[in-house]
């Protein structure tokens, strides 16, 4: 029943990972994971946008280019 529901959930969200992962991999899926939390978060972004000192379209298209090359 575990194995089954691994299986879906590898399916289901790509960045789950498997055993032939590799640590890179993972990190990045990581890293992408963590910035499309803070594009889809406003708050976050807003957040983030007052750090880095830009505007939130800004920061919005500089972490979707940081998710294409992490």
């Amino acid at each position: 029943r575990d194995q089954q529901e691994l299986e879906r959930n590898q399916r289901r969200w790509v960045g789950t990972g498997s055993a032939d992962t590799t640590t890179d991999e993972f990190a990045r899926n990581v890293h992408r994971d963590t910035l499309a939390s803070f594009i889809g978060h406003p708050p976050l972004l807003q957040y983030a946008s007052i750090g880095l000192g830009l505007s939130r379209e800004q920061t919005r298209v500089h972490l979707l280019e940081r998710m294409v090359d992490p």
